[in-house]
């Protein structure tokens, strides 16, 4: 799947391009300024209600190693790892950001985000693929990052030779397009030497809003 058109070619070349096995990963490094990156994760740290979400895992419950968040259009829930997420509304920040996304991509339209915010380098997210079925077949997900440089990895799901490693630094948006939630799993690791807060804003598109 194309993003661009061929009249977005400047848009285009904003973006570095990874072509990976059965999908892309797009990188724009300076997608926000340094200044609207620091005001965004102020605004967004400070007025969320964040939660800190448990899962199951062999039989016993365990705390999400990150705080969370769910805002969408009303009726867009996700279920992801056994945890329900129900909407809260759009901040006028998370609304500037997905506004300012589709300006870039007019093909897109995101109706919900889901917020990571990582304390410190202890929390993490481990391997999956954003591939519940509510996301639809090859979805776009936009992922914008604030506050800390953290590392986001990617491996191939067959081929254990075909991995990435990116540092995603504040104010840099990444797509992941394509069939790269099929081939692809990615991660954020525990990079304990890291101090600082990281927040993840990842727009994406609900396919159909419905009640839990």
């Amino acid at each position: 799947m194309d993003l661009f058109s061929q009249q977005e070619g400047p848009i285009r070349s904003g973006f570095q391009k990874h072509i990976l096995a059965g999908g892309e990963l797009w990188v724009m490094p300076n997608f926000l300024s340094a200044e609207k990156a620091a005001a965004y994760y102020r605004q967004i740290k400070e007025t969320i209600n964040w939660r800190q979400e448990k899962i199951k895992m062999y039989g016993k419950t365990h705390p999400l190693p990150r705080l969370t968040a769910w805002h969408a259009d009303a009726g867009y829930h996700y279920k992801y790892a056994g945890i329900l997420c129900r909407p809260d509304p759009w901040t006028p920040a998370l609304l500037e950001i997905k506004q300012q996304i589709e300006l870039l991509l007019p093909r897109q339209k995101f109706n919900s985000v889901l917020l990571n915010l990582y304390r410190d380098g202890h929390d993490k997210m481990g391997w999956h693929a954003d591939d519940e079925k509510e996301l639809g077949v090859n979805p776009t997900i936009a992922s914008v990052s604030l506050g800390a440089i953290r590392r986001f990895d990617l491996k191939h799901r067959k081929n254990k030779a075909l991995k990435l490693q990116i540092a995603l630094s504040p104010g840099s948006l990444l797509l992941m397009t394509g069939g790269l939630q099929h081939h692809w799993l990615h991660q954020v690791p525990a990079q304990k030497k890291v101090r600082a807060a990281r927040i993840n804003l990842t727009y994406r598109k609900i396919i159909g809003g419905s009640q839990p």
